[in-house]
């Protein structure tokens, strides 16, 4: 098949029923599954929902001009409906009216939509990312270095799983040299299915912790699911390792790749010396790579990032990206990880990190904390998804959190194993608070903000301290 760069109707109908209808079709801009940010001549997939059913929304994309709808039952709008399970034996000789494409399910039309466009873009070298952690700072940090060299397509936030890869992968273009799509999983077999889409040439794992052990049931359980992707990898493939994470340096022996481990171990073909943490000024270290060492600065914050930064040099080098254009990607990285400094009210410095949060995620972050000048503060939520280790996790977080911070305020109903481990830990009970939701944890922040104040804000996503940084900015606005 020859490299295009945009969908028509005709390849959609190919890609779900193996048939292609004669003549020229539409051109189609897009795909969604929320009719409210469908665009004009876009292909509106109809999932269903735990809350809602996409199907129940087909009538609105057409409204917003979809071409047509991937549909898996009989949907009450007036649309031209093709069965892709039957083909049928003519075709329209038009396509202006709006078209429901009956499939047996939704989301394997589209997953057969992206493992369709993948083969359509046999060049495209594919670099997939897994862990527990980071995978998001990673895929944005890989990718700007590779966007140096070639263009490249990303996979949006954290378009991550069975259906935010496919969306990812069906935006590949012709002059796209390079995919970075990040990898999530909840079981095993989630990242089998997520590679016999992408089929990636590299893969990346960058650490491994208890995140989603709710759902996996175990950490060998997590451990057997990250290593999908470096099990998927071809003989010519290269797998990128964190040779400092014992879990995840043993996936050395699972795949038939090409390995090449990194981080701050004598074993690490690609490895960091002298890192220099210059707090909001980012990162200074060495890295030591095929018999050279070069000097890396970088905008990124914490020393947990070098390994984002390590893991972009192993990728880019093994794709061929000079050294000279990678290490000046770095240094004017214009991405910050999720760990966002701002002004909060009377000066004191926000550190917004309340986007996700577990114990070696949190743990990094304090640490970055405690480089920081100022009474440090911290705002922790509860961790979530961490099974049997729920426990443990954040009582292991309190005990750091002694450790670093001057105050400290625990927001939700485990994050109180946090804060009873940090008053064990040392942490005078003068300076601790408990908040049962982030307008609790602000009315006990607000009194201890003043100039010289740090404060770290994090908590896994839906304990929804992110309202308690909106609040933050709003009062440094007012």
């Amino acid at each position: 098949m020859t490299t295009v760069d945009w969908w028509t109707l005709g390849d959609v109908i190919e890609a779900l029923s193996g048939v292609r209808p004669p003549g020229p079709t539409p051109v189609v801009r897009d795909f969604g599954i929320d009719s409210r940010t469908i665009g004009v001549g876009g292909v509106f997939v109809a999932l269903p929902g735990s809350q809602l059913d996409g199907h129940d929304f087909v009538a609105a994309a057409f409204r917003r001009g979809a071409r047509a709808a991937l549909v898996h039952r009989e949907v009450a709008v007036q649309a031209l409906t093709l069965d892709m399970r039957q083909p049928p034996a003519t075709w329209p000789e038009a396509w202006e009216r709006p078209v429901l494409l009956r499939v047996e399910d939704a989301l394997t039309g589209l997953q057969n939509l992206a493992r369709y466009w993948r083969r359509r873009h046999e060049a495209l070298q594919v670099v997939g990312i897994t862990g527990s952690i980071g995978k998001t700072t990673t895929k944005e940090v890989i990718a700007q270095v590779l966007s140096a060299h070639r263009p490249t397509l990303k996979s949006p936030g954290n378009y991550n799983s069975e259906i935010g890869l496919p969306l990812s992968l069906v935006r590949a273009r012709s002059y796209h040299g390079f995919a970075v799509l990040e990898m999530g999983f909840y079981v095993p077999g989630d990242i089998a299915l997520l590679c016999d889409i992408a089929r990636p040439h590299i893969g990346v794992v960058t650490a491994i912790d208890r995140v989603h052990a709710e759902r996996a049931g175990s950490l060998e359980a997590i451990v057997r699911g990250k290593a999908e992707l470096v099990q998927a990898l071809p003989e010519e493939g290269v797998a990128v390792l964190n040779m400092d994470d014992p879990w995840v340096a043993q996936m050395a022996r699972w795949t038939s790749a090409r390995v090449v481990g990194y981080g701050m171990s004598p074993k690490a073909q690609v490895r960091a010396s002298d890192v220099q943490v210059r707090g909001l000024q980012g990162l200074r270290f060495q890295v030591h790579a095929e018999g050279v060492t070069h000097t890396v600065t970088t905008p990124l914050l914490g020393r947990h990032a070098v390994y984002a930064a390590l893991a972009a040099i192993a990728v880019a080098r093994s794709l061929g990206v000079p050294w000279e254009t990678l290490l000046t990607a770095l240094a004017h990285m214009y991405y910050r990880p999720r760990l966002r400094p701002f002004r909060g009210p009377k000066g004191a410095w926000i550190l917004d990190d309340a986007y996700n949060a577990a114990p070696r995620s949190t743990t990094a972050a304090l640490e970055f904390l405690a480089t920081l000048p100022g009474e440090r503060i911290a705002v922790l939520g509860d961790m979530l998804e961490l099974g049997p280790y729920e426990e443990e996790g954040h009582r292991e977080v309190g005990r750091k959190a002694a450790q670093v911070v001057d105050r400290l305020i625990a927001v939700g109903p485990r994050a109180r194993w946090l804060a009873q481990a940090a008053a064990e830990a040392g942490l005078p009970r003068e300076s601790l608070r408990l908040a049962q939701d982030p307008e609790e944890a602000w009315h006990h922040l607000r009194p201890w903000l003043h100039e010289r104040a740090v404060v770290l804000v994090k908590a896994s996503r839906a304990v929804g301290l992110d309202a308690l940084v909106r609040r933050l900015e709003e009062e440094a606005r007012a």
